[in-house]
């Protein structure tokens, strides 16, 4: 007859890292695993000391001492192209937040906001500039009934104060537009002057912007 015991396994663990981070190398301190068994044939303990030392280069900016996510040293061309291309695409950061900056920037030079989504927009044209008809879910129990609403972007305007800079349309999830859809909102700050646009069109490792026209196909000027 055998008895088998079941082996009792104990690691330990001891490591630590400089806690400086404006230093340009951290080094690791050695690194120590230790393993215990014990069995039935006696004890046996056996010990595995492994050392390392890593060096870990952390280069230094401006950023590490004023804190790069709060400030933006590009905002001024931000506004610049706001103000030139009326209509421009983004592309922000997957983990978001970083285009409150610049939409907090618009805002406090007088623009309002009207922000939609673009899977529920149906057609730009209609929507923003005409009375369109919207029809309630009916849950299959209520009559199909159709509603009519104002155009969006006039009803905005409308109601803009008289020292309001203009209207800022954002659209989120642009990238589900077609190319026809993005051209009429390029078009669109030319048939109401105090409207800009910005179009979320995709996303970027650091938030980027180039002209909605460029990304809507229309052709480029001569001498552009």
């Amino acid at each position: 007859m055998t008895t088998i015991n079941h082996h009792i396994k104990t690691r330990h663990y001891h490591a630590a890292v400089l806690p400086s981070i404006n230093l340009q190398q951290q080094r690791q301190l050695p690194f120590t695993m230790s393993t215990r068994k014990q069995g039935i044939a006696g004890q046996q303990q056996r010990r595995f000391e492994k050392t390392a030392a890593m060096v870990v280069k952390c280069g230094r900016g401006i950023q590490d001492f004023i804190g790069g996510d709060l400030v933006r040293f590009d905002l001024g061309r931000w506004l610049s192209d706001v103000e030139e291309h009326k209509a421009l695409a983004i592309y922000p950061p997957h983990e978001g937040g970083y285009e409150g900056r610049y939409l907090n920037r618009l805002r406090y030079k007088g623009y309002h906001f009207l922000d939609l989504s673009a899977r529920g927009l149906g057609d730009p044209e209609t929507t923003l500039t005409k009375v369109h008809p919207v029809c309630p879910a009916h849950l299959g129990k209520q009559p199909i009934a159709r509603w009519y609403f104002p155009p969006e972007v006039d009803y905005r305007l409308q109601m803009l104060p008289p020292n309001a800079a203009g209207l800022v349309v954002w659209i989120l999830e642009a990238k589900v537009l077609s190319k026809a859809e993005l051209q009429f909102l390029v078009l669109l700050p030319t048939l109401r002057p105090k409207v800009r646009v910005i179009a979320e069109c995709g996303n970027w490792r650091k938030f980027m912007w180039t002209p909605l026209k460029e990304i809507a196909g229309f052709p480029a000027k001569d001498g552009e």
